[in-house]
């Protein structure tokens, strides 16, 4: 049996820290233009970031030692959550006070890493509440929740959303289990709402074994699915060619060197486009990076502080 996803450990304080409100029709903060990174050939890798401990500005410190392209193409902000609204009985959209902040200081914060070249998406994660990608109980409440989800990207000038279907503990606070059409509906208004951002799938959970229904089939409505162990090889099965995969997943300083290199030398022989890692924080890793960039660009990683 695999171990565990994430080791997620979440204070009291962090529970109870301010949902933020989205008002409708808020201005969007754009991001600015992107400066052109040094050309780099190869899979797509992506870099999440614990940013109740970690900085996103992390993800801008890896350079190729060969070329100086970037190391990570994108950066997911781990994580804001699905909440349940028990009032309103409705999904709601939350960020604790951590991700709260990366999203207001997104001049220093997210602009830095997006005028390298790397797009930045925010991850959505489940939160023990009852309410998940996959329970709406009608299409219009998917529609609802897709938009305050479209509205945080327009707000922030961020370039995508995450889909990370865990710790939903669906059925509490009498919300419904697993239906068929939610994620359907939800990740169809989503693209609708946004056609030209990134929507990806942490394949995991009750969701990512849900996206077909009534006909239409959601699959290539994602930019990029992958796996969600870390340390292992699982090719995520969700119909989308290889050059939006990652089989691959790393914990960076928490997956051994070795397999890192292997998994990356499999993606590059296997033909498949991206390749995953989690958990980056502020220490050196450069060797940890080198590790699988040399199979990946044929280049260690050099690490600037």
């Amino acid at each position: 049996m695999f171990t565990p996803v994430r080791s997620r450990i979440r204070t009291a304080a962090l529970a109870l820290s301010a949902i933020t409100a989205l008002a409708l029709g808020a201005t969007a903060t754009t991001g600015a233009a992107a400066a052109p990174a040094p050309a780099k050939q190869g899979p797509t890798s992506v870099a999440y970031v614990e940013v109740n401990n970690n900085s996103m500005l992390n993800v801008g410190k890896y350079t190729l030692a060969n070329g100086g392209g970037n190391v990570f193409d994108v950066a997911v902000i781990f994580a804001a959550n699905i909440n349940y609204d028990t009032g309103t009985k409705a999904a709601t959209l939350y960020f604790n006070e951590n991700v709260q902040r990366v999203l207001d200081n997104a001049a220093t914060q997210i602009r830095p890493l997006q005028q390298k070249g790397i797009k930045v998406v925010l991850s959505v994660l489940g939160n023990h509440q009852g309410a998940g990608f996959a329970n709406f109980p009608s299409r219009q409440a998917a529609s609802t929740f897709a938009k305050q989800l479209s509205d945080t990207v327009a707000k922030y000038g961020l370039d995508g959303i995450d889909f990370d279907d865990e710790y939903a503990e669906y059925g509490n606070n009498g919300t419904g289990q697993p239906n068929a059409s939610s994620f359907v509906y939800l990740v169809s208004a989503l693209r609708a709402n946004m056609p030209d951002k990134i929507i990806s799938l942490y394949n995991i959970g009750p969701a990512a074994s849900r996206l077909s229904y009534g006909g239409a089939d959601v699959s290539s409505k994602f930019d990029y699915a992958w796996n969600p162990y870390y340390g292992t090889w699982q090719v995520p099965g969700i119909a989308l060619p290889k050059s939006k995969l990652s089989p691959a997943a790393v914990e960076i300083g928490g997956t051994s060197q070795s397999t890192a290199a292997d998994l990356a030398r499999r993606t590059v022989d296997g033909g498949y486009g991206v390749y995953l890692t989690y958990n980056l924080d502020g220490a050196d890793r450069s060797a940890d990076v080198s590790a699988f960039t040399r199979e990946l660009y044929g280049s260690d990683a050099h690490y600037t502080p």
